[in-house]
């Protein structure tokens, strides 16, 4: 962990943990420099790099029991947002880099994320299921702005009649509102909107490059007003920190207009842990011990829990608290009930690369 007078300014991560893929790990050595040395104000800034991906798929199936949708896709690898929880750090330590710094720095672009969907929604196979966009990293991640995949990805879904969900953080969903009204029109499309907490200085530390808990409630609230259905997740819920927050979370969503809403404990698995504990060490020390300890007493006494069916959920006594105090509040609200499945029947092929419909 670097000293406080180099901490990384808008990360959450502040260090690059080993890959467990790899034999060599490289770590700054800082103890000989004097604090008002170059080398610790440069380390204070790290740029985001843009790397091109290029995957030859972009529909990903999923069996997992725990998930709610077999079919995802994802424009990025990698998330600019830089939450110090999210469970997708440790995928990219399989494309040979860290968990940490790198995750939220170093962000892959499929530039041929619309093509490639042209061409898999036209092949004889595809019968026109449900598509989960931000399976794994937000699809409304910073990057967007500048490369805009997620929203050519859905113009293709417009033009087939594509059954699609979205999950975001990221107040950018409301900019393709074009898109999403005519799609929730027929019936095709969804949108959950995490909000973690109210705290508009917790959300800053803890995703620093996020919309503000404010901006999120007003997404909700301009997706409901234009007929989009809208849910709230409170995701995660990490004990001891934000979990005395579930009740004000869910009314102030429910006043902003959402439908429905769902809840996801706290997951440190593989690479997540270090950071998330290197992130309670560095923002919240005196707080540190007691959220591990409320987080042991959610997984059997361990940080994480990987056995399917528990995993989201937790197990004891602090993780039924949770759940019942969930579930009072959802129902108090009016959200326990979930969003209107999406019309799959609908999907017709849309034109392939050379501008040519199917004939059947």
């Amino acid at each position: 962990m670097p000293p406080s007078e180099s901490k990384i300014v808008g990360r959450a991560a502040q260090d690059s943990p080993p890959n467990r893929f790899e034999r060599v790990h490289c770590e700054a050595d800082l103890e000989q420099l004097a604090v008002d040395e170059m080398p610790l104000e440069a380390r204070r800034t790290v740029p985001t790099e843009f790397l091109p991906d290029r995957a030859k798929t972009i529909i990903r199936e999923n069996d997992s029991p725990d998930v709610p949708f077999r079919y995802s896709l994802n424009p990025y690898r990698g998330c600019e947002h830089g939450c110090a929880y999210c469970y997708a750090r440790p995928g990219h330590e399989t494309l040979g880099f860290n968990a940490g710094l790198d995750f939220e720095t170093k962000i892959l672009v499929k530039h041929d994320a619309a093509r490639l969907l042209r061409d898999e929604l036209n092949r004889p196979s595809w019968q026109g299921e449900m598509i989960a966009m931000s399976g794994v990293t937000d699809c409304y991640q910073p990057a967007e702005r500048r490369f805009r995949l997620t929203r050519a990805c859905l113009e293709v879904m417009l033009e087939a009649h594509q059954a699609v969900g979205i999950v975001s953080k990221n107040a950018l969903v409301l900019r393709d509102l074009d898109l999403l009204r005519p799609l929730a029109e027929r019936n095709l499309t969804h949108v959950l909107i995490s909000v973690t907490t109210l705290d508009g200085e917790l959300a800053r530390k803890l995703e620093p490059r996020t919309a503000s808990p404010q901006a999120r409630l007003r997404t909700i609230r301009e997706l409901s007003a234009a007929g989009v259905p809208t849910a709230v997740i409170i995701a995660p819920v990490i004990p001891g920190l934000n979990d005395q927050e579930i009740p004000a979370i869910l009314k102030a969503a429910a006043e902003a207009g959402a439908r429905s809403a769902s809840t996801i404990l706290l997951r440190l698995p593989l690479s997540v842990e270090p950071v998330f504990t290197a992130w309670l060490e560095q923002n919240l020390p005196l707080a540190r011990d007691r959220i591990l300890s409320r987080i042991r007493s959610t997984r059997g006494g361990k940080l994480s829990d990987s056995k399917w069916g528990r995993r989201m959920r937790g197990e004891g006594a602090y993780a039924e608290q949770i759940r019942q105090t969930f579930n009072t509040f959802a129902a108090k609200f009016g959200l326990d009930a979930p969003l209107p499945a999406v019309d799959t029947t609908q999907f017709r092929p849309p034109r392939d690369a050379a501008g040519q419909g199917r004939l059947f």
